[in-house]
């Protein structure tokens, strides 16, 4: 990077070019990349509201009465939908409430000009699947230990394998991978080495 200020009167040639001051000029870029990575928290909230109002507009297209909520959680936007009624958006095996996250999810890129992590749950979906993944993958890691043999799960979305992962990756003994392409992509548990 190239330095075009004019040194102050008070700052001699030599002091401008120092070892130090080039060194924290390096640090303070390598702080601002870190900080580009990873967004503010007011920069999450605004990813959420802005995908909250992009769903309440489709609730008010499809005629869906539910309450929204937005927050960020674990480091990401997150927006909640709850109401009676609303299993269709989230379609068989949460087909419909993943397209309807990519759907939203392009509504804050088209925004922000940045990608987002946005969760999308509608009903509580999301929470209930997170519950039975977990027995799922408890199951998996029991056979694993008891038969030796690596156990290949059902494809599933990439939250789903995300919540299997967590879970298998908080045993002791145990380590899981995904494998295939989707949407046949599936984790395979097995002994650790």
């Amino acid at each position: 990077m190239t330095d075009t200020s004019i040194p102050s009167a008070d700052q001699s040639l030599d002091e401008e070019t120092a070892p130090a001051a080039v060194a924290e000029e390096v640090d303070e870029t390598e702080a601002e990349a870190r900080e580009k990575k990873a967004p503010a928290e007011s920069d999450l909230f605004r990813q959420s509201e802005i995908a909250a109002d992009y769903v309440e507009g489709l609730l008010d297209i499809l005629d869906y009465d539910g309450d929204i909520d937005e927050l960020v959680s674990g480091g990401r936007p997150v927006v909640e939908v709850v109401g009676a009624h609303l299993q269709n958006l989230v379609g068989q095996r949460g087909a419909t409430l993943e397209a309807l996250q990519e759907l939203t999810r392009l509504a804050v890129f088209r925004q922000t000009g940045s990608p987002s992590r946005l969760l999308l749950d509608v009903g509580g979906y999301r929470a209930n699947r997170r519950k039975e993944l977990a027995a799922v993958a408890k199951n998996a890691v029991e056979k694993v230990k008891e038969y030796g043999e690596p156990v290949r799960l059902e494809p599933m979305s990439a939250f789903e394998r995300k919540c299997v992962h967590d879970v298998v990756n908080a045993m002791s003994g145990v380590v899981s991978e995904s494998e295939g392409v989707e949407p046949n992509r599936r984790i395979v548990v097995r002994a650790a080495d």
